[in-house]
């Protein structure tokens, strides 16, 4: 089995516990019955370098590593696509899906692990990310319901803070982002020898992001999460966000930028006194509407979960 022949560094393992807008908003839609899925004829492929590619289908970007070693797959799309996924990843390699590996509990992530996993794929993921997965997961942004997943596509290993793969001629560290940022189970994966970086949703490149408040996430995380990329990545660096074009260290310092200035900016008001009405009606997003609203999350919304992202942190920093 691959697995036992990977050369695999755990730190602290522990035992289970677009390219479009209208992709990113189906996506995210598909969970509440808001919209009808449009599944296209095919996944895009985009190749980054010789064994790392990136496929595209409906949900989060997948990055596949192939080559001698077997194949890894980061992030697996959402259920109606896994066929259409696993087509695409036909065109870059022979071989089968070795393993999965999850950047977040999201639907839109982990979307395919039931398909993989029943073709034997070896299912990795934070440990938070397994746990949220075996129960069912309301989502106060959307008002709806994510049912637990069937046993086959919970993440089989678990880790804590780190974990490493040495496959392909590539060291990939994947490593949880401490302070919870998009989720509590957010992890990012460095690919050392490409120089690139997967950021899962902790990066939606020209769009406004969801903070899945629900399940920990919060925007001053989000921020932390891109330091700390940031510190680590170059102008050579190309960067995977979760939604939206490749990118690369420029673009992430853009969406950066952006979300800083709104956090800052709501949070004030929010410190001031001020009602989510209130907040709303003053446009503290309006210099950025233009460029970063979209259907999922116009103005007004995205104000008001950057709202409800800053009475959560002040909250929790005034226990």
């Amino acid at each position: 089995m691959f697995a036992r022949r990977l050369i695999t560094h755990i730190k602290a393992i522990r035992p289970p516990a677009v390219a479009g807008i209208t992709a990113a908003l189906l996506c995210l839609t598909t969970l509440t019955g808001q919209a009808q899925m449009t599944i296209p004829e095919a996944a895009k492929v985009q190749k980054i370098i010789d064994g790392l590619h990136v496929v595209m289908g409906v949900g989060g970007n997948i990055a596949v590593s192939s080559g001698p070693d077997g194949v890894l797959m980061v992030d697996d799309d959402m259920p109606p696509v896994a066929g259409k996924i696993a087509a695409a990843i036909a065109t870059i390699t022979d071989k089968p899906v070795d393993m999965v590996f999850n950047t977040h509990w999201h639907f839109d992530h982990t979307g395919g692990n039931q398909y993989f996993g029943e073709q034997g794929a070896l299912i990795i993921a934070h440990d938070n990310v397994r746990a949220r997965m075996a129960v069912d997961q309301k989502s106060l942004l959307t008002n709806s319901v994510t049912k637990a997943s069937p046993k086959v596509a919970l993440p089989v290993v678990t880790f804590d803070n780190e974990i490493s793969f040495h496959m392909n001629g590539q060291t990939i560290v994947a490593k949880h982002v401490k302070r919870p940022a998009h989720t509590d189970g957010d992890a990012i994966l460095y690919f050392k020898e490409a120089n690139v970086i997967h950021m899962g949703d902790n990066f939606f490149n020209r769009l406004y992001p969801v903070v899945d408040i629900s399940a920990g996430g919060t925007a001053d995380g989000m921020i932390a999460a891109m330091d700390a990329v940031i510190a680590d990545a170059n102008s050579d660096t190309v960067i995977i966000p979760g939604h939206g074009p490749v990118s690369d260290l420029a673009g992430l310092k853009a969406f950066r930028t952006m979300l800083d200035t709104v956090n800052q900016r709501i949070r004030s008001l929010v410190e001031q006194g001020k009602t989510a009405d209130e907040v709303v009606a003053l446009k503290p997003t309006a210099e950025y509407d233009a460029e970063w609203a979209w259907e999922f999350m116009p103005a007004e919304r995205w104000t008001r979960l950057m709202y409800d992202s800053a009475v959560s942190a002040i909250a929790i920093e005034n226990k």
